[in-house]
């Protein structure tokens, strides 16, 4: 689903339920950082290392753990970059050489609508107004809640280039639906704050595509190189 999403030079694994993919044994390091946590909790962070490492395995970089650094973001080994996503029933990871892509984000969440208070509270006046007209046109997509996973691919590429946090509100989300797709379309985020430099240039925004299929809305973004 994600891999539809991304270039050919990212590594993409995935586990649906019902797949048969089980979380494979954490190492010692990773299970302390879980160890007081709950049994969900638990079972999703190993889910996503286990197909962390199965991408990472795909590139030829063999298995190591995956620690959480600041902010949580996953400390990647040195010459990757990468993304990983869970919900329920879901989990995902996107590794990709930094010589491909100077960065990735992932982001996978229920098809259905964001509770209550949500929208207001993490989405710019015009993006508010931008989904009520995407909502009219296309309801069968869950605008809102696909924005929000959109805001989060944006923050997951945005962190690791900037080591900084990214409000839901520095970042003004355009979301476009496919032509002829009507479950697929791309993303553009205008950064309203400085944006990362990359090989030299300073980026003023990102791109992302999306898609809604499966019972879930997955959004990925990522960095290139610039030319």
């Amino acid at each position: 689903m994600i891999e539809e999403l991304l270039p050919d030079e990212v590594v993409v694994v995935e586990a649906h339920a019902g797949d048969g993919t089980e979380p494979g044994p954490l190492y010692p390091e990773e299970a302390e950082v879980v160890s007081r946590a709950v049994a969900k909790r638990r079972h999703e962070f190993a889910l996503v290392r286990t197909c962390a490492r199965r991408a990472m395995e795909k590139l030829g970089v063999p298995p190591q753990p995956l620690l959480p650094g600041e902010r949580g973001a996953p400390r990647w080994p040195a010459g990757l970059a990468g993304s990983m996503t869970h919900c329920d029933g879901y989990g995902a990871a996107a590794v990709v050489r930094v010589t491909d892509l100077a960065s990735v984000g992932i982001d996978a969440e229920p098809d259905q609508p964001l509770p209550d208070g949500v929208l207001d509270a993490v989405f710019l006046p015009g993006e508010a107004a931008r989904l009520r007209r995407l909502a009219e046109d296309r309801p069968e997509v869950h605008w809102d809640r696909l924005l929000f996973s959109a805001k989060e691919s944006v923050y997951k590429a945005w962190f690791p280039l900037t080591g900084r946090w990214l409000d839901f509100t520095e970042a003004d989300i355009e979301v476009s639906a496919g032509a002829g797709r009507p479950r697929h379309g791309g993303f553009r985020a205008e950064l309203l704050v400085p944006g990362p430099v990359v090989d030299g240039r300073r980026l003023g925004h990102f791109e992302g595509r999306w898609t809604a299929q499966r019972g879930l809305v997955a959004t990925a973004v990522t960095v290139p190189h610039p030319a």
